[in-house]
């Protein structure tokens, strides 16, 4: 897997953790970019690859999390870790940071791991005494309208229920 997208992070229930991602895929198609007045020719984008289901990563717990642009992040020779875009730190300034900042520790609640998920235009720290689960989820059909922050869809209809359910809304 060479670049990811970060989707979306929720709780689907209190202190658990939901954090979805797409897989990219490089446009065959050269473009010319401009900047001001200089040209950046046989540039190719990075897109979402719709064609491929959603990687969905499941915290049953956590200590902390963190969600950085990716724009503002630098290399820090201090932080070990293993993998390249799904890492486990071994040390880090997040994993410092969630030791001076919580009382959590070996004893409560446990042994805990600093993940981190390096994507095109984020980065998403997770500290947690759970292994993530990992799947991939099926994408939502497009028909259904819906507004995303990379896709607009116009909405066609939706329903308009009044006090009574569905059948009061109508005029």
């Amino acid at each position: 897997m060479k670049d990811i997208y970060f989707e979306q992070i929720y709780e689907p229930k209190e202190n658990s953790l939901r954090l979805l991602f797409s897989r990219s895929v490089t446009s065959q198609t050269p473009e010319t970019i401009t900047i001001g007045e200089t040209e950046i020719k046989d540039s190719y984008s990075i897109n979402i690859d719709e064609s491929l289901p959603l990687i969905q990563i499941d915290f049953e717990t956590y200590v902390g999390y963190s969600n950085r642009n990716e724009s503002f992040t630098s290399w820090d020779e201090y932080e070990e870790f293993e993998g390249k875009i799904f890492r486990i730190y071994i040390n880090s300034r997040y994993l410092d940071f969630i030791k001076v900042s919580t009382f959590a520790s070996e004893d409560y609640p446990g042994p805990f791991k600093h993940y981190g998920i390096t994507c095109l235009n984020h980065v998403v720290d997770v500290v947690s005494v759970s292994e993530p689960i990992i799947k991939e989820v099926q994408r939502i059909n497009k028909n259904i309208e819906c507004f995303s922050r990379r896709h607009r869809h116009q909405i066609t209809s939706y329903p308009r229920f009044g006090p009574d359910g569905p059948r009061s809304a109508r005029r």
